[in-house]
């Protein structure tokens, strides 16, 4: 399953009893419709966990555009009033930056992943801009 929203919050990391990092945080997803001519918002909040590499943290602060894959669960409980209280639960597998806050541009918002054009060195681009006559990349160009 795959959702998109913006954190609310810093992402925060947390140990378990059993020495394990899991990285918290919640999400805001928008959906928007009109009703009488009227444009009408309704945001849902769902709460994710993501325990494949707490170090991700770092990066997951308040604003971030995140498209999240993973599963989600939804566990409901009655509270010592009596009350009948539920979260709604994403576990998140697969983390995809979209862009930070007050950044739009997506190609510079994910920091695990730099854009490779950016990172290859003057002698590294012009090299692969070089091909042979017949338009076939050159042999010391191929990544194997």
């Amino acid at each position: 399953m795959e959702i998109t929203g913006r954190l609310t919050a810093n992402a925060e990391v947390r140990e378990t009893k059993g020495d394990k990092k899991v990285t918290g945080f919640t999400i805001a997803m928008n959906r928007s419709y009109k009703k009488d001519g009227e444009k009408v918002t309704i945001t849902t909040y769902v709460d994710c966990s993501y325990w494949i590499n707490s170090a991700v943290a770092e990066f997951l602060k308040k604003g971030t555009l995140v498209q999240l894959y993973g599963d989600m669960d939804v566990s409901a409980w009655i509270n010592k009033e009596g009350n009948a209280q539920g979260r709604l639960t994403f576990h998140t597998q697969t983390i995809k930056i979209l862009a930070q806050p007050g950044n739009t541009n997506a190609d510079n918002a994910n920091p695990a992943k730099p854009n490779a054009e950016k990172t290859k060195s003057k002698k590294q681009k012009a090299k692969s801009k070089k091909a042979t006559s017949n338009g076939a990349p050159d042999e010391d160009d191929l990544p194997f």
